[in-house]
């Protein structure tokens, strides 16, 4: 039997669904299940999150960016006796044209892999309205099924049993209630949660939420309502190693590289050396190629500028250097911190980023290379994503990345840079093309 999950979402951000799961995730595994967690879209730091909630690591799922045969890989590769997926966003919302297997939206999951939905309600300020919420859900789309709603944001227990009436005379299952300011609350900044290695006891937090669902919502009943996934038995072919010998940036300034892609390189024989930027560690001489993944380097700007032997490591280095996003704006000329200082960087591109001009970039990507990268030769085709603040102040004589469209087939101006042996651009790859 494959893999039996339930997927929580929501019917907008915010409605408290990445708590929901987390706990849930905990509570199951305190039970001594095996959970097996998904993200849906494009989230490093949930996924993360997942990993310490469970024991064992996340993977995102990803209907825009990845090819149904590989979600089904995904799911296949999934070890445990429970699957549980958190949501992105409201339940059907997505980029506005289809992707790879679908617009990205968690309802394209649970149509494709019959998992059934747990919808988290926001009953704070409304009553049985909340009802017709849940109601106009769960008909919204035939192929997805409404398994149940677990109430958040509970004023009182007369609030929980107005919504309750109100949702069960409609055959809408209500699996619990958790009550409002009674939830403990994880810390957020601009991309995001601040990441599950920078929270303080992040296990007695997860542990405090296993105990509220475990009190507040029927895990008899939840386990129960888990069904089977729907999985073809045809492989993917994943994102091919862009190296045997990897020497990757991981730390808080270089965390975001998605779980998948490592799992895949792993198993098609590469080797992960990782080093520590922020620690003024150099990469391994002895790789192949360096790659320095996303993540919140303007918040360590100082720092990183200061650890020569880290800047030096990476001047000296014979071979390819790819970098992501964060990565990419470290490998560039400087970049100038929120307060507007500026702090040099490697100096390998041309780039100059700005945070002190703060421009919200966020979006699924198609990108087509212009020339050879560790990403693939000319006219190699990626799907991934763009999310950051920075702005743009500079690019100097580089050559442009990719070519890329949005979500909504636009035709974005030219992505990224290349010079000789180094590339890099916000791009973050989910998946081949």
């Amino acid at each position: 039997m494959t893999l039996p999950g339930l997927i929580i979402a929501a019917p907008r951000s915010g409605a408290g669904k990445t708590t929901v799961a987390l706990g849930l995730m905990r509570a199951f595994a305190r039970r001594g299940l095996r959970v097996a967690a998904f993200k849906n879209g494009p989230d490093y730091i949930d996924a993360a999150f997942h990993a310490v909630a469970t024991g064992q690591p996340g993977c995102n799922l990803d209907s825009w960016a990845m090819s149904g045969a590989l979600i089904d890989h995904l799911v296949r590769l999934g070890q445990g006796d429970l699957a549980l997926v958190e949501g992105s966003m409201g339940l059907f919302d997505g980029g506005a044209l289809p992707g790879a297997s679908g617009q990205g939206a968690t309802a394209d999951l649970a149509a494709r892999l019959g998992w059934p939905v747990v919808l988290v309600l926001d009953v704070s300020g409304q009553a049985q309205s909340a009802a017709a919420v849940a109601l106009g859900f769960a008909r919204y789309r035939a192929d997805v099924a409404i398994a149940g709603v677990i109430l958040n944001r509970v004023a009182s227990e007369r609030h929980a049993r107005l919504v309750t009436d109100a949702c069960e005379a409609r055959d809408l299952p209500v699996l619990g209630a958790l009550y409002r300011d009674a939830m403990p609350k994880l810390e957020e900044r601009h991309l995001g949660l601040v990441q599950a290695g920078e929270v303080p006891q992040l296990d007695a937090l997860l542990d405090r939420l296993a105990a509220a669902m475990a009190a507040s919502l029927d895990l008899d009943r939840l386990q129960a309502l888990a069904r089977p996934a729907v999985v073809a038995a045809a492989p993917a072919i994943p994102l091919a190693p862009p190296a045997g010998r990897i020497a990757l940036a991981r730390d808080d300034a270089f965390s975001f590289l998605y779980p998948h892609l490592l799992t895949a390189w792993r198993a098609a024989g590469a080797a992960i050396l990782p080093f520590s930027p922020l620690a003024d560690e150099a990469p391994d001489g002895t790789a192949d190629l360096v790659w320095l993944p996303g993540g919140y380097p303007e918040l360590h700007a100082g720092r990183l500028a200061g650890n020569g032997r880290f800047i030096a490591g990476l001047q000296r280095f014979a071979g390819p250097i790819h970098g992501e996003c964060g990565g990419y704006m470290v490998l560039g000329q400087g970049m100038i911190d929120a307060g507007g200082t500026r702090h040099g960087m490697a100096g390998l591109l041309g780039l100059e980023s700005d945070f002190s001009r703060r421009r919200l970039h966020l979006g699924y990507r198609l990108a087509k290379s212009l020339g050879p990268s560790p990403l693939g030769p000319p006219g190699t085709r990626l799907r991934g994503h763009e999310f950051h603040y920075a702005s743009i102040a500079g690019l100097g004589d580089d050559a442009p990345l990719f070519e890329a469209t949005d979500a909504a087939g636009k035709t974005l101006p030219p992505q990224g840079s290349r010079r000789g042996r180094v590339t890099g651009s916000f791009f973050h790859t989910i998946a081949p093309a």
